[in-house]
C-alpha cells in the first residue's frame, strides 16, 4: 500500500519512470533492429559471394570443357596428318603399280592412326545382327550362314568404347 501512496503523492516522479522505461525499450528494439539489419547485410553479402563463386565455377568449367574438345580435335588431327601427306605424295606418283601399292599404304596408315585414337572397325561377315550396331540394307538367304547373320558389308562401323560413331552399312542372312 505504500506504493500505491508514493504513486499518488508523486505522480510526476511515475511517469517520468515510464518514459525512462519507454525509451529503454525503444532503446532495445532499436539495438534488436541493428541486430537484425546487420544480420540481413551479413547474409546477403555472403549470398553475393556464393552467386560470384558459382558463377566463375560455372564460367571455368565451361573454358575446361572448349579446351578439352580443342585439345581432343588436335590429337585426332595430329594423327591424321601424315594420311594427308601420303594421299598429296600418291596423288603425285605417276605409274599404276604405285597407286595401288600408294593406296594399300594409305590405307594401312589411316587404320593405324584409328587405333591410335581408340577408334574401333567392326561389321565382318558371319558376325551375329546387332541392330544396335548395325544398319541392315537388305536381307538374303545365304545356307552358308546362321540365322540373323551378317552376309555382305557394304560399309564398316567404328566405335570408341561402347559408343558407336558409325553402324555398320551390312545384308543380313537368313533372317526368318
Amino acid at each position: 500500500m505504500s506504493k500505491e501512496k508514493t504513486k499518488k503523492e508523486n505522480p510526476q516522479e511515475t511517469s517520468e519512470e515510464i518514459e525512462t522505461a519507454e525509451a529503454v525499450e525503444e532503446v532495445k528494439e532499436e539495438s534488436a533492429e541493428e541486430k537484425l539489419q546487420a544480420e540481413l547485410e551479413n547474409q546477403k553479402d555472403m549470398y553475393l559471394r556464393l552467386r560470384a563463386e558459382y558463377d566463375n565455377y560455372r564460367k571455368r568449367t565451361q573454358q575446361e570443357k572448349l579446351n578439352i574438345y580443342a585439345d581432343a580435335t588436335a590429337k585426332a588431327v595430329e594423327e591424321l596428318l601424315p594420311l594427308a601427306d601420303s594421299l598429296v605424295a600418291a596423288m603425285n606418283s605417276q605409274t599404276a603399280e604405285a597407286d595401288t601399292k600408294g593406296i594399300e599404304l594409305i590405307s594401312n596408315q589411316l587404320f593405324a592412326c584409328l587405333d591410335k585414337l581408340n577408334v574401333k572397325a567392326f561389321g565382318e561377315v558371319g558376325d551375329e545382327f546387332n541392330p544396335e550396331i548395325h544398319n541392315a540394307v537388305s536381307m538374303t538367304e545365304n545356307p552358308d550362314l546362321e540365322k540373323n547373320a551378317v552376309a555382305a558389308v557394304f560399309q564398316k562401323g567404328f566405335k570408341i568404347g561402347d559408343k558407336v560413331i558409325r553402324p555398320a552399312m551390312v545384308v543380313v542372312a537368313n533372317c526368318n
